[in-house]
């Protein structure tokens, strides 16, 4: 852990005042005085002998005098730190974020640079998990602000991969982007290892929901192979799992199906519970729109996600995503009663900075009210897609929703209401 050498000089200084004595004195015999004044200014780094001996001469613990705590102290922090930990692997996202920013906001913390760097990770892990998007941002920016040299390099991608990760969430497809081009495409291209692997994958989900698919094929190649190269099992999940995703928008639907389900094969022996349950909730995503005639086994699949999401660390966009696919399931068995109840789950869930998802959720909400017959209800939700429609990004994305307003529409007898929705598609993407 880094030692400041102004704040142990402080604590010197503090120390040998309350105990009366002279830098001469506390130097005699073995330092000279002239050493100690430099110590206490910060000027000199002492060693760990010199802090050893210096905090003898002062009666207190060597701890005291290198990390501004106690032993005792530092053993609390740390089982504090631990408890905050499993809550938010755990799922409990509220406990773990009360956690952590008791954990920040202690002062015995300001000297401890890397235990309050992870105190503040762990809270925007914390935020972002219970969907306070913009405060996670403002988190994780904060910390490439203030302690930027500080942050070893894996610590600097493991912020990278949650910054954009964010980003990506809130609709902000440019800023996502540019957080992970920042350290892949500078003047010099980093050597290849895992943490920069699964930087490259948040990069690749960030450029497919940007829309820029011939930038994300050409850069998926890539990736594959340096994961190919790497040959570990983090550096082949996420490549394979992300160039699912791809593989699947570009309609390569068995090339994607096999990229899941190795990723999904090589998780299973090695990953951790939250992002095998994601890895488990992507793959059934894809095989159902790849195999709409396996509904029957993508539902218990998705019910089995639903259960492992909620007792790990995802967020709840990943939730409100598992609650949207069991709607889509639903809705394509026949049971619409079914599909409006996990439709209602994944609203409550989203965050209001979700725009593509929450305009996806009130979409199946209209859709399945539809069916129902309680047209109403479907027009209320038809009403508050649009409103959610207005902020989608790209324009892509934005057409494929306005021709789901369009098509329900037309099921609810509204023709002059789903010509518009058609035009308001078209004009989406420039035409």
């Amino acid at each position: 852990m880094p030692v400041s050498q102004d704040l142990v000089g402080q604590r010197i200084k503090t120390i040998r005042r309350q105990r009366g004595l002279s830098q001469a004195q506390l130097a005699h015999p073995e330092l000279s005085d002239s050493y100690v004044s430099l110590i206490e200014s910060g000027k000199r780094t002492p060693t760990s002998a010199v802090l050893e001996l210096l905090a003898n001469k002062l009666d207190c613990s060597l701890s005291y005098l290198v990390n501004g705590v106690t032993a005792e102290q530092m053993q609390e922090l740390e089982l504090e730190l631990g408890y905050a930990r499993i809550a938010l692997e755990n799922g409990e996202v509220s406990e773990a974020r009360r956690r952590y920013a008791d954990l920040v906001a202690d002062n015995n913390v300001a000297g401890l640079v890397q235990f309050r760097l992870d105190a503040e990770f762990g809270l925007a892990r914390a935020m972002e998990a219970g969907g306070d998007l913009d405060s996670a941002i403002a988190t994780l920016n904060g910390l490439r602000a203030s302690a930027g040299d500080s942050m070893t390099p894996e610590r600097h991608v493991a912020v990278a991969i949650a910054l954009s990760r964010c980003y990506r969430e809130r609709g902000d497809f440019a800023a996502a982007v540019q957080v992970c081009e920042q350290i892949l495409m500078g003047p010099v291209r980093p050597a290849w290892n895992d943490d920069l692997v699964e930087l490259g994958a948040t990069l690749l989900a960030a450029y497919q929901l940007r829309g820029d698919l011939m930038r994300a094929k050409q850069f998926c190649a890539e990736l594959i192979a340096a994961a190919d190269l790497l040959g570990t099992p983090r550096a082949t999940v996420a490549a394979c799992w992300n160039g699912a995703m791809l593989a699947e928008a570009l309609n390569q639907k068995e090339e994607s199906l096999v990229l899941a389900e190795r990723a999904l094969a090589v998780h299973s022996e090695n990953g951790d519970p939250r992002n095998l349950a994601r890895v488990k909730l992507a793959y059934t995503y894809l095989r159902f729109r790849i195999r709409p005639d396996e509904a029957e086994n993508c539902r218990e699949a998705l019910l089995r996600s639903q259960h492992e999401l909620a007792e790990t660390s995802a967020g709840s966009g990943d939730q409100a995503r598992c609650e949207r696919e069991l709607s889509r399931v639903e809705f394509a068995l026949g049971n619409f009663d079914e599909a409006v109840v996990h439709a209602a789950a994944a609203h409550d869930l989203v965050s209001s900075t979700t725009n593509g998802l929450g305009a996806e959720v009130q979409l199946l909400l209209s859709g399945a009210y539809a069916m129902l017959g309680k047209r109403n209800e479907a027009h209320a939700a038809i009403d508050a897609a649009k409103r959610w429609l207005e902020q989608v990004t790209p324009a892509r994305r934005a057409a494929q929703g306005w021709r789901t307003v369009a098509e329900v529409l037309g099921k609810l007898d509204d023709g002059p209401g789903s010509v518009a929705a058609y035009q308001r598609a078209l004009t989406s993407v420039g035409l």
